[in-house]
């Protein structure tokens, strides 16, 4: 039997690019993750996507120009599931340059599951109950990514940090912590989507379920809103099929198909389209790994011709288990793959199957419906539809004509594949809508020809393998009478078997990863960017780690490639707006410049500006923030007047008078305010400003420290704040300021004008309460404008990539760039000074601002301060979420503590629970 050759140009590829060194993160975080004997039907959350993730790790870690892959899972430790998923580290050992010469293995070997704990490690969670520990995965995962680039910059950096070159989300979950982790390292993201929450959403509420209930069971919305997220920040979003952009994607507020086509037309004429912009839309197909596929050697007539070496090897033993169930086992053999889960469609297979007479007397059905022990312990819906399964096989009499085995190893699905071929069979998938079809793909490489669905990618599929019959999956009449076509028909079976091996290099991994990687190429590299700091000096400049990996990935282009991204590139360059809006790289430094000027002119009553007298090395120093044991975040803002923050403040300060004796505890300040709104504040309190580590301002759109002088003294003057330009360079993706404010300028005008000429007005600009990345917005009259959620949609529907909060309960609205907030800006001084996420106490109000549910996830420490009179109530704007608190925050996190008031002695009892002060 002949084996596929997978990639007929891999030796080129490899010869060209096995010296380049690229870091890829996958992230895949709920499910099974194994690299060996997949559990694969095990549960809804362990099925294709998890086969994907992983073959497509160890694809990239074999191909030339990559040097190490990780996918970032969950780590369990729970006693129901495998030791593996508890160990810390696997490598993924490649099959795909198995039968190739070394020098063309490129770095073969590094691909790793990386396995993050997170959430209660010791219970196996459904992927609808991690949602509430998303930020603790985000957390563990950004420690792992920024340890693991300082070592590959040991390995192949000359000393430099290693960025990856993409942070790959998978599915929703993945794909809203790939967002967060992009935005704290200044990494492009890419996104997969695998299927999607509004798509299905559409189909269960087509069935009769109320949204209630959908959302109770699947966490949809939250779901939805991680996916609009997603097409926020991604650069690329990866598609399976084409009907997935035109027919799923579209149904999102942050995608509209034709609205992207207009705006790609406009860059490539030089239009502004005032900061719009969308990620790119790229089908790709998955591979599949070929190394171990024997495909049967099969003549015209359909006659299985069989060597030496196969006629005297013994059946495999899951051969024998399936052919048990069968009166006669060479009759050609119908195979569906496939959990018993209600959308797999496989009951309307078998009524087929059962009422069609000539299909029975010419055919077997085999189901391989997953593993299983008792039925009884199944769960629920997996239980009723496999019951149903066999009350049809009793009903129509079935027994001797349907196997459905209790057990099977992932390993053994390429002999149940090889079986079904040698009898000459065919592969269905019945599904009501099939996203992915990667049992497709592995039958057709098989040699089988595929009756399918016409509803998602195995249209695309069958179009590229033109290998069998697509039908309606609510028609069992149609199903029944393309399965008998193609097992009667010997010249039809033949052509179909012949086409589908012809055409199914088109899927092969090598494929996938040179398309991938092309992609990759094209993307502007974005990579952490500090300068002439001692933290530099030890691990490496951003420009010289940013020209490393451009030139790697530049390399896998081949000349054509080249060319054309040359000439895009000055196309874009006309219309900053749609990719980088602040401008490239290459224009750093005048950027730099510039915002030094916007920040001294927009806060110069307090802020000190970058002086040519004073090196931005020695500004930039901050020594104390990174000499603190820990970090007490102070972010209570549902507080009614300012006296009561002072109040908190104060008996903050006074629970922890020995640590600031010390200086073994560091504050930060974190807020809606800009820096001279906090100034005030602190001189009307009678505080200092030197108390203080650092200021997280403008809802995450500012990051300012105590301003130091050339010999690292406090500056004393007038003027004690600085600004972290630094900190700009990670939010300013897709952020234009001034094409923004004209946009809701019209947006105001449009408000303001709703009621009539002589109406007052609803909403004005905060010029002073602006800066160069937060639009600020005193709001007059609240019942005129839309809550915080409407207001998002209006931006997404209009391409406009932001975040929109409410604060001071709602007279306030700020706009920022969608990579910034006040959780993301904590995550930044990690990042930027090597603060532990860990020794940081953020101090929270029982509301606040609309980003408030992000400051209570995460390894940091929180305290939730209750009671009192200074905890106002969310106002009807800042109505951000469609589904509970719940949803995003775990209750039993041993992190949080609640305390019921904010008196000194109270916030020392939480302090000691958490154990940042003795008992």
């Amino acid at each position: 039997m002949p084996k596929i050759n997978s990639d007929d140009t891999i030796e080129a590829w490899a010869s060209q690019h096995k010296d380049k060194k690229l870091y890829i993160v996958l992230l895949s975080i709920h499910g099974l993750i194994c690299g060996e004997n997949m559990e694969l039907g095990r549960d809804s959350d362990t099925g294709g996507q998890v086969k994907y993730v992983v073959e497509l790790a160890r694809a990239l870690g074999s191909t030339p120009g990559v040097y190490r892959v990780d996918i970032l899972t969950r780590q369990i430790t729970a006693s129901d599931v495998d030791w593996c998923y508890a160990e810390p580290v696997e490598m993924l050992l490649s099959g795909i340059f198995k039968n190739k010469p070394l020098e063309y293995e490129g770095e073969g070997g590094r691909a790793y599951i990386i396995r993050i704990p997170f959430g209660p490690t010791d219970k196996y969670l459904p992927k609808e109950l991690l949602w509430p520990h998303i930020q603790e995965f985000v957390d563990g995962a950004l420690m792992h990514i920024k340890q693991m680039s300082k070592s590959l910059g040991e390995q192949i950096g000359d000393g430099k940090p290693v960025w990856p070159a993409v942070i790959h989300g998978h599915y929703a979950d993945a794909g809203h912590s790939a967002a967060l982790l992009s935005g704290a390292l200044n990494v492009p993201m890419v996104f997969t989507g695998h299927s999607l929450g509004r798509d299905k959403l559409e189909h269960l509420l087509k069935q009769g379920r109320q949204t209630w209930e959908i959302n109770a069971m699947y966490k949809i919305m939250r779901r939805i809103e991680a996916e609009e997220l997603c097409l926020d920040v991604s650069e690329v979003i990866i598609t399976s099929t084409r009907q997935e952009i035109e027919e799923q994607w579209n149904l999102y507020d942050g995608f509209d198909l034709l609205l992207a086509r207009k705006l790609k037309a406009g860059i490539e004429h030089g239009i502004s389209w005032n900061g719009r912009c969308m990620p790119h839309m790229v089908p790709i197909p998955p591979g599949i790994e070929f190394s171990h596929v024997v495909v049967p050697n099969v003549d015209v007539d359909g006659n299985v011709k069989l060597n030496k070496e196969e006629s005297s090897a013994s059946d495999p033993p899951i051969w024998e288990e399936i052919m048990r169930f069968f009166t006669n086992p060479h009759k050609p053999m119908i195979l569906a793959l496939a959990r018993p889960d209600p959308k797999k469609n496989i009951a309307t297979l078998v009524k087929a199957f059962g009422e069609s007479r000539l299909l029975r007397e010419l055919a077997n059905l085999m189901l391989i419906m997953g593993n299983r022990d008792d039925i009884d312990e199944m769960p629920c819906t997996s239980a009723a539809v496999l019951t149903s399964i066999l009350k049809l096989i009793d009903k129509y009499d079935l027994y001797g004509q349907v196997s459905y085995p209790k057990h099977h190893k992932q390993s053994e699905v390429p002999d149940i594949y090889r079986l079904a071929a040698k009898t000459k069979g065919v592969f269905i998938n019945p599904a009501f809508i099939e996203p992915f079809g990667l049992t497709l793909i592995e039958a057709a490489a098989h040699g089988l020809p595929i009756v399918a669905t016409k509803n998602g990618r195995p249209v695309d599929i069958h179009k590229t393998l033109d290998n069998g019959i697509l039908v309606d999956p609510h028609d069992k009449i149609a199903i029944a009478d393309a399965l008998y076509k193609l097992v009667s028909d010997k010249q039809l079976w033949f052509r179909c078997h012949q086409n589908g091996l012809k055409n199914i290099h088109q899927f092969s991994w090598p494929e996938h990863c040179k398309k991938y990687l092309l992609r990759v190429a094209t993307l502007n590299p974005r990579h952490p960017q500090w300068e002439n700091t001692e933290e530099t000096e030890e691990s490496g400049s951003e420009t010289e780690t940013n020209k490393s990996i451009e030139d790697s990935l530049n390399e896998i282009l081949d000349n054509a490639l080249r060319l054309k991204k040359s000439l895009m590139e000055k196309k874009v360059a006309k219309d900053d707006n749609m990719e980088n809006v602040v401008g490239t790289i290459g224009d750093h430094n005048k950027k730099r410049h510039n915002l030094e000027s916007a920040v001294a002119k927009l806060s110069k009553e307090v802020t000190s500006p970058i002086r040519k007298d004073r090196s931005v090395e020695k500004v930039n120093k901050f020594p104390l923030i990174r000499m603190r044991k820990h970090i007490i975040v102070i972010a209570i803002d549902s507080v009614s007047s300012s006296s009561d923050l002072i109040y908190i403040i104060r008996s903050i300060f006074e629970a922890l008078v020995c640590e600031r004796s010390s200086g073994s505890v560091g504050f930060v300040v974190a807020t809606s305010m800009n820096i001279s709104a906090i100034h005030s504040l602190l001189v009307s309190g009678g505080l200092i400003w030197k108390d203080f580590d650092a200021f997280i301002c403008n809802s995450g759109g500012d990051v300012y420290y105590p301003s130091y002088g050339s010999d690292g003294v406090l500056d004393t003057g007038e003027k004690p704040y600085v600004a972290d330009l630094d900190y700009y360079s990670q939010i300013e993706y897709r952020w234009d300021g001034e094409e923004l404010r004209k946009t809701l300028g019209r947006w105001i005008k449009s408000i303001n004008d709703k009621e009539g000429e002589h109406q007052e007005l609803a909403v004005v600009e905060d010029i002073e309460g602006s800066s160069p990345f937060c639009l600020a917005f005193n709001v007059l009259d609240p019942e005129r404008v839309p809550p915080v959620k409407e207001l998002r949609e209006l931006m997404r529907i209009h391409a406009l990539r932001c975040h929109v909060l409410y604060s001071h309960n709602g007279s306030r609205l700020n706009f920022v760039p969608v990579l910034a907030s006040r959780s993301q800006a904590l995550r930044y001084l990690y990042v930027r000074w090597g603060i532990e996420l860990t020794k940081m106490v953020v101090f929270v109000g029982e509301s606040g601002d609309t980003d408030y549910e992000t400051l209570l996830g995460g390894i940091h420490k929180t305290l939730i301060v209750k009671g009192g009179p200074f905890n106002t109530a969310a106002s009807r704007l800042h109505a951000v979420r469609s589904y509970p608190l719940q949803d995003v925050l775990a209750v039993d996190n041993p992190n949080i503590v609640q305390l019921e008031g904010c008196s000194s002695s109270e916030i020392t009892c939480g302090l000691q629970k958490l154990g940042i002060i003795e008992a």
